[in-house]
């Protein structure tokens, strides 16, 4: 299983070592932290499309769907702020709990975070399945959310933190990938509980359970990182675990530099002061942009809402929830995609193929819809025309999928230094779930006023991030994260930001390969 004779970082530091299946089983142990998001993302608009379950907590908006009349527009047959609050409260539980996790990964570890996660997150699930009013679903997404928001703060650094440089791309994506295997499990469910005569909802919910006891059950056997036991002061650990996470005893180098790292990051007192110093801006920006910007794809428009989307645009039953099944698996497939090249072509390859991909087919929904349903929202989709609208939706989910998708977790777990990485880490997550709580609360409100145009607003969007990824964010393939502060100082607008004395390990770097 060993690959390579170096863990290389293009034009950073050789550390020696090799890929052990040590490393390997331990990302991919630690990956399932992204089954229990995908599973929540893929469940919930299946589940608020079914009929007995809007019959039972939101029976206006059955009815409303049920007594609808041809001259309703069909842009607004979802529309209800209750129903959206069910799924997007969890991303505001999210938001908050990732500053608790920060801390607890921070002082106790990152697989202490990750078993909090999977706990709360499981009494999340039991109690949605069990929910016999609408004040108990939104306390059971509470709960999922808090295991939300400490497993996508802790997972993706974990990751980072164990992989060598030349895989840490194929191997943190696998979050991204257990993510999508989360979403497309969902979608299955849902087609499967959809056919049950009653209570096909309760479990749909409930298997979100299975997941949890995944991950909770993963996390208890995982070991630590070599950071994490460093910044904590077990040095004796962390050099037995990092000698056996790279299959060699000599770790001399890369040992050297993580207690370097370490050392700089234990005179750092308030992690979220520091970050704000001008030296931390390029980590800052993009930390903040990134996730907002991934949300702004409009990706959980159809992750969240794909049945409804579906049925909004005269799909049945079955078929909107098939559609849904069809575009989760190309979601699964796309990320196995960015796993194999991610680290031969680059972040900046990706993100900027993506990019395109996705705005040619957001424009061309926009225009299938617009010459179907127009201002008014009367109109009924061809066989064709559905067929067509489903291609170019598959099409833009493949594109998310190998780029913003993965990427957007990727990229700001690893262009933290240690002495703001926990900090980082949670604001990358706050703002992930707190414009994905955004949107979730106000898509089908979007829909009902914008229309067609809402196609267009992210669109717009997806123009402006991809120049933003040209411009501003540079390549941080192989490159060790220790060491990030290179990619900065050569970078033509973030240099300025970077002292000379930052980039101290870079510069021993080169002496020692000198």
């Amino acid at each position: 299983m060993a690959v390579g004779g170096g863990i290389g970082a293009g034009n950073g530091k050789q550390y020696e070592g090799r890929v052990t299946p040590f490393v390997i089983v331990a990302c991919l142990v630690a990956a399932t932290g992204g089954l229990i998001f995908g599973y929540d993302i893929g469940i919930s608009g299946g589940v608020t499309s079914m009929d007995e379950f809007l019959e039972k907590f939101f029976p206006t908006v059955y009815a409303k769907q049920k007594n609808a009349t041809g001259h309703e527009s069909q842009y607004c047959k979802f529309e209800n702020h209750m129903l959206t609050l069910f799924t997007s409260s969890l991303y505001l539980a999210a938001l908050i709990a990732s500053f608790f996790a920060s801390a607890t990964t921070r002082k106790f570890g990152r697989k202490i975070s990750m078993t909090i996660g999977g706990v709360v997150f499981l009494i999340g699930a039991i109690l949605n399945g069990a929910a016999v009013n609408v004040a108990m679903l939104i306390i059971g997404r509470i709960l999922l959310g808090v295991g939300i928001g400490y497993a996508n703060q802790s997972v993706p650094v974990y990751l980072s933190e164990m992989a060598p440089p030349k895989l840490r791309g194929a191997l943190n994506i696998g979050f991204q990938m257990a993510t999508t295997i989360g979403i497309f499990a969902a979608n299955l469910v849902n087609y499967g509980t959809a056919q049950m005569k009653e209570n096909g909802w309760r479990v749909s919910l409930a298997l979100a359970a299975a997941p949890a006891l995944i991950m909770t059950i993963g996390a208890i056997f995982l070991p630590d990182t070599p950071n994490s036991l460093i910044e904590r002061g077990l040095k004796d650990q962390a050099k037995e675990m990092l000698q056996k996470i790279r299959g060699t005893q000599n770790v001399h180098d890369e040992f050297s530099d993580l207690v370097d790292a370490s050392a700089v990051s234990q005179q750092v007192r308030h992690p979220w002061k520091t970050i704000l110093e001008p030296k931390y801006r390029p980590q800052l920006v993009i930390t903040c942009l990134i996730p907002l910007f991934q949300q702004l794809t409009g990706i959980n428009v159809i992750m969240f809402y794909a049945p409804v989307l579906f049925k909004t645009l005269g799909f049945a039953d079955d078929a909107s929830l098939m559609s849904a099944v069809v575009t989760g698996l190309v979601n699964v497939f796309a990320t196995v995609v960015s796993i194999l090249v991610v680290d031969r072509f680059g972040r900046r390859v990706l993100f900027l193929e993506g990019g395109i991909q996705m705005l040619a087919c957001q424009i061309g929904v926009g225009v299938l819809i617009a010459s179907v349903f127009g201002v008014s929202g009367n109109g009924t989709f061809s066989k064709g025309l559905g067929n067509l609208a489903l291609a170019l939706i598959c099409i833009y989910v493949a594109a998310f999928a190998w780029s913003w998708g993965p990427l957007g977790w990727l990229v700001p777990s690893e262009i933290h230094p240690m002495e703001i990485r926990s900090a980082g880490q949670s604001i990358n997550v706050s703002v992930n779930m707190f414009f994905t709580f955004v949107i979730g609360q106000l898509f089908l409100s979007m829909l009902c006023h914008m229309k067609f145009g809402l196609f267009f607003f992210f669109g717009g969007w997806v123009l402006l991030m991809t120049a933003f990824v040209y411009f501003f964010v540079p390549e941080t393939r192989n490159v060790p994260i220790e060491e990030m502060n290179r990619v900065w100082k050569a970078h033509w607008f973030w240099g300025k930001y970077i002292p000379d004395d930052a980039v101290g390990l870079s510069h021993k770097s080169s002496d020692h390969d000198a």
